[in-house]
């Protein structure tokens, strides 16, 4: 069975930049021919020019470092055929998925026994992102200073690593925010309005934290949601 590891396309560029500078003392031993698709995990359609990134794992220090293996784009029907460089001593390999705004990318490790025994039947599954809206409003007027933190995950993938977020704040003169390490997004201040937007797995679980203190008191509140296919969701928290 393949292991699969969701990534964000910021972790991807970086290991497959790795994977580049280690190219040039790589040895390799032949190529291993493979085909397969590409398709959605929920409706089963391929998915046409999606990027696939192969890297070889070779142990190092009693770790797995990767090294650049090739790449390749399914075809317009969410095929592909591929001559891929067989690393030598590569006993496991990375399919790394490229994400974009409508699906997640993903790390497929498939061992080299699984590679040439499945080569001609490979297929890989990616799933749906939608947009979710987040509007944060401080209707309370006292007290002042009131820190706000908020942080999410969808299908247990924090969203740090899921997709990059957009935050607007308006008309606040007073507050401080930020992301916080360990904490997620903070807001401190009285006259706090702001939107976040970002995206989410679609049909899957996202939670929302939220965590607020006011007067030294702290108070947590866990919204727990379900973003439908094709439809763009709003959650709003006024505090």
């Amino acid at each position: 069975m393949y292991q699969q590891h969701n990534n964000s396309m910021r972790s991807i560029c970086i290991t497959f930049a790795l994977g580049i500078l280690l190219t040039g003392c790589v040895k390799t031993e032949g190529t291993q021919k493979i085909k397969g698709k590409v398709i959605d995990e929920f409706t089963k359609l391929q998915i046409p020019g999606r990027e696939i990134i192969v890297q070889g794992l070779l142990e190092s220090n009693k770790k797995l470092v990767p090294v650049d293996a090739g790449h390749f784009l399914t075809d317009s029907s969410g095929y592909f055929i591929y001559s891929l460089k067989k690393v030598k001593d590569a006993r496991y390999y990375n399919f790394c998925l490229v994400g974009d705004s409508d699906y997640a990318s993903i790390t497929n490790q498939i061992s080299l026994f699984q590679l040439k025994k499945n080569a001609k039947y490979l297929f890989f599954s990616l799933s749906k992102l939608v947009d979710l809206t987040i509007n944060i409003k401080k209707i309370s007027k006292t007290p002042v200073r009131d820190t706000l933190y908020l942080s999410w995950e969808s299908n247990k993938v924090d969203f740090r690593a899921l997709y990059p977020c957009k935050i607007d704040n308006y008309d606040i003169t007073d507050n401080s925010f930020g992301l916080m390490p360990g904490f997620g997004l903070r807001w401190i201040g009285g006259n706090i309005y702001s939107t976040v937007k970002t995206k989410v797995f679609a049909d899957k679980i996202t939670i929302l934290h939220w965590e607020l203190i006011r007067n030294k008191n702290r108070k947590e509140i866990t919204d727990t949601i379900r973003c439908k296919r094709e439809i763009a969701h709003i959650v709003n928290f006024k505090y």
